[in-house]
């Protein structure tokens, strides 16, 4: 757990799109452009190691506008390859809101960040009291086979409840601005509520016709 107090104002932001992380979970990144190579070993001289995940708004990923809710990562692990690239862990730590960006002589961007709002992300694994399992794995496995998806089924069916929404809502192949929807899901409920309207609408074909069968 990561205390409130220890939590920096000024982080770098990585706008990736598509790229979700959420609390308590664990992002894999491949960093390869030269900037975020930079961004990557400053982060390491800071006592905290955090880098921010946040979604571009359509089109603007390089100096465009940022969405205001992301959430940051502390780097966990990382390799290094021959050619100089990393990989690297993100282990999600809470969600921000940007307050502002900062202007500097860095190659990559950082902002000025807000945490309020947040601290259940910063406190124990959180429990859906609703969820009904069998239903929901139900709806899952019908997603999955429409579309031609592969899994570990035993290990999402032995999965706790904020593991198997987190790791859905991350690696689900939805849109970025229904990822953000994900993302700003204030609780895991909102969360799974959000994720199964997106799965429904995703085997009606994104249309007003029946659900697939």
């Amino acid at each position: 757990m990561f205390p409130a107090t220890d939590l920096p104002e000024t982080i770098p932001v990585f706008p990736l799109p598509g790229a979700l992380l959420l609390p308590r979970a664990r992002l894999p990144l491949h960093l390869f452009e030269p900037r975020y190579l930079q961004m990557f070993e400053d982060c390491l001289k800071t006592q905290h190691r955090f880098i921010g995940m946040v979604q571009p708004h359509e089109g603007s990923a390089g100096k465009g506008k940022l969405h205001t809710i992301g959430c940051a990562g502390r780097v966990t692990q990382f390799s290094e390859t021959e050619d100089g690239r990393y990989m690297i862990t993100l282990s999600g730590i809470s969600r921000f809101r940007v307050v502002e960006e900062v202007n500097g002589f860095t190659p990559y961007r950082r902002a000025n960040v807000n945490w309020d709002g947040f601290a259940r992300d910063l406190g124990p694994v959180e429990e859906d009291p609703g969820f009904q399992r069998d239903k929901f794995m139900n709806l899952l496995a019908r997603f999955f086979h429409a579309q031609d998806l592969k899994t570990d089924w035993e290990s999402l069916k032995d999965a706790e409840d904020e593991m198997l929404i987190n790791s859905l809502s991350m690696l689900c192949p939805f849109d970025p601005e229904e990822r953000q929807a994900l993302l700003e899901a204030p609780s895991l409920s909102t969360r799974r509520e959000t994720l199964v309207t997106l799965i429904e609408f995703a085997l009606r074909g994104g249309a007003g016709e029946e659900i697939l069968q």
